[in-house]
């Protein structure tokens, strides 16, 4: 009995970083573009788009979305988190649009927070 007890003690489950989707878990959080909404003082806001896959050149889909919405932003390097782009305004609908039209983002890998 303790020989049995030994060997299930010193073994791992496989399958402990794998999600219900098959998928690793580290991967499939990572591949999530969250876009949210983030109020500064009184009625003005600022839409926060984080989670862009780092292949796409972030200069030029900034220079797009302000001639597209009329509005300025910014990018911020962010330690934890990595480029996130800063746009004035609540445009979480017309930039979740903008990445679904374009092919960007598939709808299941988009989370439009405070939506």
């Amino acid at each position: 009995m303790d020989d049995i007890q030994n060997i299930s003690a010193g073994a791992t489950d496989p399958f402990a970083g794998m999600d219900e989707v098959g998928g690793d878990k580290a991967k499939s959080a990572s591949n999530f573009v969250h876009i949210r909404n983030q109020m500064r003082n009184g009625r003005k806001s600022i839409t926060l788009i984080e989670g862009l896959s780092t292949e796409f050149d972030f200069k030029k889909l900034l220079k797009a979305w302000k001639k597209r919405f009329n509005c300025n932003g910014t990018i911020v390097e962010d330690e934890e988190h990595g480029q996130i782009i800063n746009l004035q305004g609540d445009q979480r609908h017309n930039i979740a649009d903008f990445l679904l039209e374009e092919g960007i983002v598939e709808k299941e890998n988009l989370k439009v927070h405070g939506a």
